[in-house]
């Protein structure tokens, strides 16, 4: 039997040319066989009454019968064949799944934006986007402020940096003065670049908090999110940077050896090594964010638990989280491109003028690509972390059973037992 409930293997069928009783296997009186055309019918036994309940209106216990006008019942007893004369028989008409002679799982409870059981592609995506939608008085808050800060750092940023550029190009510089207007123009990109990776590690923080509650049907404050991320934050940024320093180092070991031998080949054989390697690495180490912080755990204890969980199902994983890529950049230069179109011929002078080079440091030209960077940060950052979460849980219940534990946590008691 499967960790999940609803999904457990049915229990044993009857034997061939048996046919389970209700009186602790006591012979029962022969009936005389059915014709094809004519099903056997109990009216004549005279332990039945001659009043039969309509199709429809008579389930097995602990089972809910699927007809609309059926109350629901508690998801008990699922994972067992139903005794009496009607086992096997006219399964949907009796409120039992599948055809005559099949089976098949019963609905899983949904308290939230997932159904309780393995998920499909359709459901993760679909479950990220609802999380979105239902909760967006939580989502939209942090990614928006979020998304706005690091864009307004990065804007002034650029501004100076850009004008410095313009000065050494244009003017009559020194060589030596030319060299430290490029050092500080590369050390502003850093910093420009750390600040966003800083603000997506909080972002993906405080929403890998919401969606957890998702999951149960529960709401979550902004700052209910930020109070239970905030003792893992630390751990997070160090699990990020473990990351990227370990890709560089990879990259350097790779490539390094190729361009000390003053050799081209070896330096682009090392660089095609490294990027297989990067991505593989990176899908293996995909679920260790959402585990550091679900499972407050360590750092190194994260790296194992994504190791663990994507086993066996990487290409699965890496195929999610491609397509996630995929929609999520198609999404963002929907939404940046006529912003930064606009901000070109109104601000920057035309296409000449960007050829050149001179409208590049203008405050329009910057802040408006800025506010569609906004906009689309504010729709992609919670779609991908939804996603990343979503995969997370579903691989924990494919692996651990987790959603008997998620049906506890959101109060269905007597979700996964079974009836006698």
């Amino acid at each position: 039997m499967n960790d999940s409930p609803g999904w457990a293997t049915p229990g044993s069928s009857p034997s061939d040319g048996e046919r389970p009783g209700t009186d602790g296997g006591a012979q029962q009186p022969t009936t005389p066989p059915a014709q094809p055309e004519q099903p056997a019918q109990p009216a004549g036994d005279p332990k039945w009454s001659a009043e039969q309940p309509p199709p429809g209106q008579w389930s097995s216990p602990g089972q809910s019968p699927e007809a609309p006008q059926a109350q629901p019942q508690p998801a008990t007893g699922w994972g067992q064949q139903p005794t009496g004369p009607y086992a096997g028989q006219n399964g949907p008409q009796y409120g039992y799944p599948g055809g005559p002679g099949q089976w098949g799982p019963p609905p899983a409870a949904k308290p939230g934006v997932i159904p309780l059981r393995p998920l499909g592609l359709g459901e993760i995506l679909d479950g990220a986007v609802a999380t979105m939608r239902t909760h967006w008085r939580s989502v939209l808050p942090i990614t928006l402020v979020v998304a706005t800060l690091v864009q307004v750092i990065s804007v002034i940023l650029q501004k100076f940096m850009l004008d410095d550029l313009v000065v050494a190009t244009s003017e009559d510089v020194s060589t030596e003065e030319m060299i430290d207007t490029l050092g500080s123009t590369f050390a502003a990109s850093a910093v420009v670049q750390f600040i966003q990776v800083l603000g997506t590690i909080v972002v993906t923080a405080m929403l890998t908090m919401v969606f957890s509650r998702a999951v149960l049907g529960q709401n979550s404050s902004v700052s209910d999110a930020w109070r239970e991320s905030r003792p893992q934050l630390l751990r997070l940024i160090g699990l990020t940077l473990l990351l990227a320093v370990g890709a560089i180092l990879l990259g350097a070991v790779l490539i390094l050896p190729g361009i000390l031998a003053d050799s081209i080949g070896l330096g682009i054989v090392g660089g095609l090594v490294w990027l297989p390697l990067l991505v593989w690495l990176g899908i293996k180490f995909s679920l260790a964010s959402p585990a550091l912080m679900l499972e407050k755990s360590t750092v190194l204890k994260a790296f194992a638990r994504s190791s663990k969980l994507v086993k066996d199902t990487w290409w699965r994983i890496f195929g999610i989280t491609l397509l996630t890529s995929v929609l999520a950049f198609f999404i963002s230069m929907m939404i940046v491109a006529p912003f930064q179109f606009f901000g070109i011929f109104a601000f920057g002078g035309g296409l000449e003028a960007m050829e050149s080079g001179s409208g590049m440091s203008n405050w329009g030209m910057l802040i408006l690509p800025a506010i569609g960077l906004i906009i689309a940060q504010t729709i992609v950052m919670p779609f991908q972390s939804g996603v990343t979460v979503l995969l997370y849980v579903d691989q924990r219940i494919r692996r651990e059973g987790l959603d008997l534990e998620l049906a506890r946590a959101a109060g269905l008691e007597n979700y996964g037992t079974t009836g006698g």
